[in-house]
């Protein structure tokens, strides 16, 4: 049955499972250098993990996107779920690298089986409205990455590193037990036409030109964003001297901004529509990006650098959510296959970022800087190269 008005309870339980992610990834990197002393193993071992969990995301968001759009939303959650929680168990047992690697492969291959249904769930919901459901996911969700590694430091003061594993593993187990109660099944209509392989169903979202653009989008606002975390312990800790202490304090205030702009979208995007709001949000990234390059080159120091990153995430939140929504309406019955193109080019685009950042290294953060700031100009082209679709069309 559909549901003109979603429970917030809902919304809160689809936040849950897309944070499975970020609480995997972030929860356990300041056990890290303990981990590689208790696996008698190089930390750069224990740090390829998470290239490898990112790697194994992606591909499993590939594989699974068609399979939830021909067999249903609610089984394939289910399963990813049970094993994820499954490789998690394992995890808290495993005494050597070559385990620790195969069991979180299992584990980021299970999130990604869980996560990919989420979006099609969230377009079934709010339909004509789902950036605005997509904005109220987001804002629940980014909870995790902003209590993740606390959460794992206070782990590892009262206890083991396989302590971390055993608490997702718990997480998953509950969140399991909560979707088997509530989370409602959505299949495609009942039709007479043959439903699309695997194949065809990745052919059916690249063959509308128009959705090349969004598409595009999502990779340049990915790329941005994870130029930051993966530079941001540099640009503040080890170049302007921030202690860990005032770390914590400066990531949090970027996702407070990030949650303040998925606040705004959230109440304004019914009115104006996600078209508007992703020009705003390209408007306020042209903005601050300049400025953050500005700052950067002129060395005016920690605190108009923190002046301007903070901005420029929000207004790339508004971009990367309003471009998922609009994405995700053009595909209700490839839901399942548009979330896993668009999840892949995220985790790629996270790939790429940290070569490209050691590769332009020089110890500054003015590569930092340009690197963020070609995104948000890349994002800029996806928008010109729209328009020019529209006026030919």
């Amino acid at each position: 049955m559909h549901t003109a008005q979603p429970r917030i309870g809902l919304i809160i339980l689809l936040a849950s499972v897309i944070a499975i992610t970020p609480l995997a990834v972030d929860m356990y990197l300041p056990a890290m250098p303990i981990m590689a002393l208790s696996m008698d193993t190089h930390i750069s071992q224990i740090q390829q993990s998470l290239s490898i969990f990112l790697a194994a995301y992606a591909t499993g968001m590939l594989l699974f996107g068609p399979l939830a759009d021909r067999f249903g939303r609610r089984p394939l959650a289910m399963l990813g779920l049970s094993g994820f929680a499954i490789a998690s168990l394992a995890l808290t047992q495993v005494d050597s690298i070559e385990w620790f690697l195969l069991w979180r492969s299992v584990q980021a291959l299970s999130g990604a089986a869980a996560t990919v249904v989420v979006p099609g769930i969230i377009r079934y919901l709010y339909q004509e409205h789902t950036a605005k459901g997509m904005s109220y996911m987001s804002l629940i969700m980014m909870i995790a990455p902003l209590a993740a590694p606390a959460i794992g430091s206070l782990i590892l003061w009262i206890g083991h590193w396989h302590g971390i594993f055993l608490l997702l593993a718990i997480y998953a187990i509950t969140i399991a037990i909560l979707c088997w109660r509530w989370l409602p099944e959505i299949r495609p209509e009942a039709s007479d036409t043959p439903k699309p392989g695997f194949i065809e169903s990745y052919a059916t979202v690249f063959s509308r030109r128009h959705t090349r653009p969004l598409i595009a989008t999502i990779l340049f606002t990915s790329f941005s964003f994870f130029c930051f975390l993966t530079a941001v312990p540099f640009v503040y800790i080890q170049y302007f001297g921030a202690n860990e202490q005032m770390f914590s304090v400066l990531f949090g205030l970027n996702v407070c901004l990030l949650m303040l702009a998925n606040t705004v979208n959230s109440r304004v995007v019914t009115r104006v529509g996600p078209e508007v709001m992703l020009k705003i949000g390209l408007g306020g990234a042209l903005v601050f990006a300049t400025a953050l390059c500005t700052v950067i080159f002129l060395e005016l120091g920690l605190w108009p650098a923190v002046l301007c990153i903070g901005p420029l995430m929000a207004s790339l939140s508004l971009v990367s959510t309003n471009t998922d929504a609009m994405i995700i309406m053009q595909f209700p019955d490839h839901s399942g296959t548009a979330t896993a193109v668009t999840g892949t080019l995220r985790f790629g685009a996270g790939a790429l970022a940290g070569p490209l950042l050691a590769w332009c290294y020089t110890g500054t953060p003015v590569p930092f800087a340009l690197l963020m700031s070609s995104g948000v100009v890349g994002v800029l082209c996806c928008r010109l190269w729209a328009r020019r679709y529209h006026q030919h069309r």
